[in-house]
């Protein structure tokens, strides 16, 4: 009996060896100052459900309105991070958001690369959904990019850091610094390449968020909050040319190729934590997601 709970607990120890969260070895966040939130970004609306405390943004949900920020400038690539905390219990329908867009530029015929949090039912894990819209995609009839993870952590518990890095020729999503998902550029149509903003919001998405709409916004239950701090962003703007001098580095190589400890740390997060990849759904009309 001995020998067998000795296996067990051998088997439980190599198990939880397995499932633990490597190092990528190398740490792009350290590689870009923290800003203030007025230093990089304005209220863009909701300004009455938003207010800075020393260096923490908190944005809420109510009945009434939800509440989103904008930055002070326009990008042509770069790297984008804040570390975010969510908020615990019931969430259903709300997404609390950080991400890249033109809409406000090209209405109708936007681009977009999203870090979005799903809000979910006590009990169940937030879903955080990385996405990539081009050229219109993410207007009237939607073509997603969808790649959605359960997170290895419980992002209410405390801020961690998630970060976009977009550049002519790849998207990257981090989370803590451990690549989670790579978009390369295969040919234009499926990247996007126009300048973007960057902004965060908290808003409601009871048609679609919370298990395809199952569960919706349930307002005794708001404020709804959602809490940022630690900004980074450092890219190349619309003056000047080229893109080398502008672009952080992300691996050890600088801003282009990962290292295979990044790359074993990226296939671990998938292999353990992602729980849909829009390519691998056969419900999906891939002529239209060709980079599939």
């Amino acid at each position: 009996m001995a020998h067998k709970w000795c296996v067990i607990v051998l088997i439980m120890i190599s198990n939880s060896l397995i499932n633990a969260q490597p190092s990528p070895g190398y740490y792009p966040s350290s590689q870009v100052a923290s800003k203030s939130f007025y230093q990089n970004f304005r209220t863009l609306w909701g300004a009455q459900h938003q207010n800075v405390q020393g260096d923490t943004l908190t944005l809420w949900l109510d009945r009434s309105s939800g509440s989103g920020f904008k930055s002070l400038k326009q990008y042509r690539s770069g790297y984008f991070s804040a570390a975010i905390k969510l908020q615990p219990g019931y969430t259903a329908g709300v997404i609390t958001s950080f991400y890249l867009s033109n809409q406000e530029d090209f209405p109708g015929y936007h681009d977009e690369i999203d870090i979005e949090f799903l809000g979910t039912t006590p009990g169940k894990p937030y879903t955080l959904q990385t996405n990539i819209y081009n050229r219109g995609t993410g207007d009237g009839r939607l073509i997603g990019r969808e790649v959605k993870f359960h997170l290895w952590f419980d992002p209410t518990q405390d801020f961690h850091n998630y970060a976009i890095f977009w550049s002519p020729d790849q998207i990257l999503f981090f989370v803590d610094d451990i690549p989670i998902r790579r978009y390369p550029r295969k040919n234009d149509a499926t990247f996007p390449n126009r300048p973007m903003w960057a902004y965060g919001s908290i808003w409601d998405a009871s048609s679609w968020a919370t298990e395809d709409g199952k569960y919706k916004a349930n307002y005794n239950y708001s404020p709804f909050v959602g809490r940022y701090k630690n900004f980074k962003v450092s890219g190349c703007g619309l003056g000047g040319s080229g893109y080398g001098s502008c672009l952080p580095r992300v691996s050890p190589y600088g801003s282009g190729v990962l290292s295979s400890q990044q790359v074993s740390a990226m296939q671990w997060a998938q292999g353990n934590h992602m729980v849909y990849n829009y390519c691998h759904d056969s419900r999906r009309d891939h002529t239209l997601t060709p980079e599939c």
